[in-house]
C-alpha cells in the first residue's frame, strides 16, 4: 500500500523544532573506555556526529580503582587503614575523551566495594548499588574526584554536568529502591559538589519510568523542604512493552509513541507546578526503544525509523536527550556472544554503523537551521542556500506501506538534490550478516563487507524552479531518507557536453 502526502513550504513557513541531537550520548561503564575497540567506535561516532557530552555508569566502580582502603599490614585486621585515591585510570579515560572532543556528563556511582554498606549488586560486572557505609567518606570521595578534575583540566571541569546516581527507583540499582535514603544521598552529594565549586551544575533523581510521577514529585517536595535547588532534573525514556526472553535475547513490542510523550510532558508539568522550580531544565540521560541490552530491534531499520520520530520531538519539553549508547562494547548482561546481539549501540563491534547511526547523522545535519516544517514523518529546515530534511516511514509493526511525499519548495534557479537512503534494501548490515550465516566471529573480509553494506545509498538529481519546485521523496517501510537541496548552476568547461558524453540526447 502506498501512502501519499503533499507538503508545501512558503517563504514564510515556520515550525517549532528544538534539535539537541548532539548534546549527550550514553556509554557502557567508564572502565570499558580503556579498550581499543571502544575508543575506535567512539572516534568513529565523533567523526560523523560529534557529541558534546558522554554519560555512563561506573565512575566509582572498582575497575576504575579510584577509592582505596589499604592496611599497613594487610595480614593484620587490627592494622591501621589508609584511605587514598588513585586517579590513574580516570586520567586515561578523561584524556581520551578530550582527545575526541567530548566532555563527561558525570554520573556519580556506583559505590566502591569497600565503601558499600551492603552487598547489593547489579550486572555481570557486579556494580555495588547500596548506600555508603559512611556518608562523610562518600563526600570525601566526591570532593577529591572533582578537585582532581579541576586540578588537571582547569576551568573546563566545572562545565561537566553532575548527576547523582542512576535509577534509584529500581531496587536493582539502589537498595530497596529506598526513596528517603536516596534523598539522603542526594543531599550529601549536592553539598559536596557545591563545596568544591558552586559553578558545578548538579541534578537528579535519574529515574526510569517506574512510579516516575511519585519520584519526581517526592524529589521536588524534598528539595523544597531542605531549601535545595537542583540545577536540572534527570530521567530516562524507553518506548517498548514488557520483554519476552528467548535464549540470549529479549523481544519487545514498540509502544505507542504518544504514550511516551505524554509521560514526558507529565514530568514537565510536575516540575512547573512548583513555583521555585518552574522551568528547570530536564535532561533525559538515557533514551532508546528497548531498555534491554540484548534486544535485536536495536540493530534494525525499524529502530532507525521509529527513533526519527523521537528525535523530532524530544526537545519539545526537554533540554537534552542522551541515546543509550554510542557503541556495543557493553557488558551489563555479560560479554556479547555475537557481533549483532541487539546491543544498545549506534555502532556494532567492528565499527559497523547500524541504521540508527544514520538517523543521528541526518538530524545532526539539521542543526543551526530554521525549521520550516515538522510533521509525524518529516522535518525540513532552511539553510543559507537551500533546504535540508529528513523523511521517515515508521510504524510499530510491519504493514507493507510505502510512503510517497511531494514537497513543494519556494525555489528559483537550478539546484542539485542530494539524497541519502537508509532502508532494508540499501543499508542493512543485519541482513548481510544473517545471509552470511550469522557468524559469531567475523573474519577481516566479513567485517569489511559488513561495513561496506552499512552506508546509505547516495543519489543526486537536478531540478529547476521558477518560484516553486517540487521534489518527490519515496521511502520504503522502516526507511529513512535525508535530502539536501543546494544551488547548482551549470558552469561547464569549454567544449564539455555531459549529455553527449553519457549519450543522453538524440544526435540525429
Amino acid at each position: 500500500m502506498n501512502i501519499e502526502k503533499t507538503y508545501r513550504i512558503t517563504k514564510d513557513s515556520s515550525a517549532e523544532f528544538h534539535n539537541n541531537v548532539d548534546y549527550c550520548v550514553g556509554t557502557g561503564r567508564m572502565g570499558l573506555a580503556l579498550q581499543k575497540e571502544y575508543q575506535d567506535q567512539l572516534e568513529f561516532v565523533q567523526k560523523y556526529i560529534g557529541f558534546k557530552h558522554i554519560r555512563g555508569h561506573g565512575l566509582f566502580h572498582d575497575d576504575m580503582a579510584i577509592y582505596q582502603e589499604n592496611r599497613e599490614k594487610f595480614w593484620d585486621p587490627e592494622s591501621p587503614v589508609h584511605r587514598e585515591y588513585n586517579f590513574t585510570y580516570l586520567d586515561l579515560v578523561m584524556d581520551s575523551y578530550r582527545r575526541l572532543g567530548i566532555k563527561p556528563f558525570l554520573e556519580l556511582g556506583f559505590m566502591p566495594k569497600k565503601l558499600a554498606k551492603s552487598e547489593n549488586r547489579v550486572f555481570y560486572w557486579q556494580g555495588h548499588t547500596s548506600p555508603p557505609k559512611d556518608y562523610e567518606l562518600w563526600k570525601d570521595l566526591v570532593k577529591a574526584t572533582l578537585n582532581h578534575l579541576i586540578e588537571r583540566y582547569g576551568e573546563e571541569a566545572v562545565t561537566y554536568p553532575v548527576e547523582v546516581w542512576n535509577e534509584p527507583n529500581l531496587p536493582g540499582f539502589w537498595e530497596n529502591a529506598d526513596m528517603k535514603e536516596y534523598f539522603v544521598l542526594f543531599d550529601h552529594t549536592f553539598a559536596a559538589v557545591k563545596e568544591v565549586d558552586p559553578r558545578f551544575k548538579v541534578g537528579g533523581p535519574a529515574i526510569c519510568g517506574v512510579n516516575d510521577p511519585v519520584w519526581i514529585d517526592g524529589f521536588l517536595a524534598h528539595c523544597r523542604e531542605k531549601g535545595i535547588k537542583p540545577d536540572f532534573i534527570t530521567r530516562h525514556h524507553y518506548t517498548t512493552e514488557q520483554p519476552d526472553r528467548k535464549g540470549h535475547y529479549v523481544y519487545q513490542e514498540l509502544m505507542d509513541p504518544e504514550d511516551g510523550f505524554k509521560n514526558l510532558k507529565s514530568t514537565r508539568d510536575i516540575i512547573d507546578g512548583y513555583p521555585e522550580f518552574k522551568g528547570l531544565p530536564i535532561h533525559i540521560t538515557e533514551f532508546s526503544t528497548s531498555y534491554s541490552p540484548d534486544n535485536p530491534i536495536h540493530d534494525t531499520n525499524r529502530n532507525a525509523a521509529f527513533l526519527c520520530g523521537q528525535l523530532a520531538r524530544l526537545g519539545d519539553v526537554n533540554e537534552s536527550y542522551s541515546y543509550w549508547t554510542f557503541g556495543d562494547i557493553f557488558e551489563e548482561n555479560g560479554v556479547p556472544y555475537a557481533p549483532f546481539y541487539g546491543g544498545f549501540g549506534l555502532v556494532a563491534n567492528g565499527c559497523i554503523p547500524k541504521p540508527t547511526f544514520w538517523s543521528f547523522v541526518f538530524f545532526k545535519n539539521l542543526m543551526d537551521c530554521d525549521c520550516v516544517l515538522k510533521t509525524d514523518d518529516c522535518v525540513i529546515v532552511k539553510t543559507e542556500k537551500g533546504y535540508r530534511g529528513v523523511v521517515w516511514n515508521a510504524s510499530n509493526t510491519r504493514k507493507g506501506n510505502k510512503l510517497d511525499v511531494d514537497i513543494a519548495l519556494p525555489l528559483d534557479g537550478e539546484f542539485c538534490v542530494l539524497t541519502k537512503t537508509v532502508d532494508e534494501k540499501t543499508c542493512n548490515p543485519l541482513k548481510i550478516w544473517h545471509d552470511l550465516g550469522e557468524p559469531r566471529s567475523l573474519s577481516a573480509d566479513q567485517k569489511e563487507l559488513l561495513r561496506e553494506s552499512a552506508y546509505p545509498l547516495t543519489e543526486t538529481e537536478r531540478i529547476s524552479g521558477n518560484g516553486e519546485a517540487v521534489i518527490k521523496i519515496e521511502v520504503e517501510e522502516f526507511g529513512v531518507k535525508y535530502f539536501d537541496i543546494t544551488p547548482a548552476p551549470i558552469n561547464s568547461d569549454r567544449g564539455f557536453d555531459y549529455n553527449r558524453a553519457e549519450q543522453l540526447e538524440d544526435r540525429g
